[in-house]
């Protein structure tokens, strides 16, 4: 099965030169959307964790099923305002504005081992600042896992030099 086949791409979203990749044709197909899951829980195999993590909220669909299927925990890294508790912060640059994702305080014990997963990667972004929210929880990142990767944005290849195990199913270009 040719996942890349799931996945449609729409110009000019959400702003005029970014090429969207969307995945909601992806997942509303059962068979695609099973062998995604698949292939991120073999993938999650090379790395110890005890938490999964997503970033608001594309990754929510992956990880929750990942995270039911490997009886691990489900953390959500949510956007600013959207958990009820005390929360850590971290603000970042995405490749088309700015935002804020945040964490609740007792979601992670100090020394967790935590795999995190999203739908895609494009700059990095959202990622270095899911990296940053772990940190500051006193957790440790395992590995990302992203669906995809949008390769010419270089967004694998910088969070690879910081250091940090990533994995994709599958990569696009950008543009």
């Amino acid at each position: 099965m040719n996942l890349k086949d799931y996945i449609r791409s729409i110009p000019d979203y959400p702003k005029k030169g970014i090429l969207f990749r969307d995945i909601t044709t992806l997942i509303k197909d059962e068979k695609a959307f099973a062998e995604t899951i698949n292939q991120i829980v073999e993938k999650s195999k090379k790395y110890k964790f005890d938490k999964v993590a997503a970033i608001e909220s594309r990754g929510f669909v992956f990880a929750s099923a990942v995270s039911y299927l490997l009886n691990k925990p489900f953390i959500m890294l949510r956007k600013k305002d959207k958990l009820p508790a005390d929360v850590h912060s971290v603000d970042f640059e995405l490749e088309y504005g700015t935002a804020t994702i945040q964490i609740h305080k007792d979601s992670i014990n100090e020394n967790e081992n935590v795999l995190i997963i999203d739908d895609l990667i494009a700059t990095g972004g959202t990622a270095e600042a899911a990296a940053k929210l772990i940190k500051i929880s006193k957790g440790n990142v395992s590995a990302f896992i992203f669906v995809i990767d949008l390769f010419d944005l270089n967004g694998a290849n910088n969070l690879k030099e910081k250091g940090f195990s990533v994995e994709s199913i599958m990569e696009f270009p950008g543009h």
